[in-house]
């Protein structure tokens, strides 16, 4: 199964593209994320260990905590994100963010291919889990990036 799920961002893609490539510093900046944890480097790759907050009900901070393991790179070139979930749940499935020009910001997309034996599985962790969780996290890189790019948040980010 193959999802894509996307958003505009009126802000640079390159702007876009420093605050997302180190998946190790989410937690930093997105609130749903707990943890980026790196467990082994692999040449220009690293594997981490992620656990982040899939919102039930948004308003009162109640959720399920959502772990996975993924090897994480970054394609600069292609201001491209790359993601192979390694083990458990989500075992083999390959992630892609693209960040491309578009009018006087950009548009990022996150492709999620997953192809578990039973296809329900897939169509039940992209609702479930997937898209709720990579929904968030648009939604939050759009708002840094665009508080960014009008110059009045440039202070309260978290150091590289």
């Amino acid at each position: 199964m193959r999802t894509t799920i996307g958003i505009d961002v009126a802000a640079p893609p390159e702007l876009v593209f420093q605050l997302a490539r180190d998946p190790v510093r989410w937690p930093s900046l997105l609130p749903h994320y707990w943890r980026a944890q790196p467990v082994a480097h692999e040449g220009e790759s690293v594997v981490c260990e992620f656990v982040a907050l899939r919102a039930l009900v948004p308003v009162l901070g109640i959720g399920i905590p959502v772990a996975w393991r993924s090897r994480t790179w970054a394609e600069p070139d292609q201001r491209r994100l790359r993601f192979r979930h390694l083990g458990g749940a989500t075992a083999g499935m390959d992630v892609t963010w693209r960040i491309e020009p578009a009018g006087d910001g950009c548009r990022v997309t996150i492709e999620h291919d997953f192809r578990p034996r039973v296809a329900v599985w897939a169509r039940f962790v992209d609702r479930g889990f997937t898209r709720p969780i990579a929904s968030r996290t648009l939604r939050t890189f759009k708002s840094l990036a665009e508080t960014l790019a009008d110059g009045s948040a440039s202070d309260r980010l978290p150091p590289q």
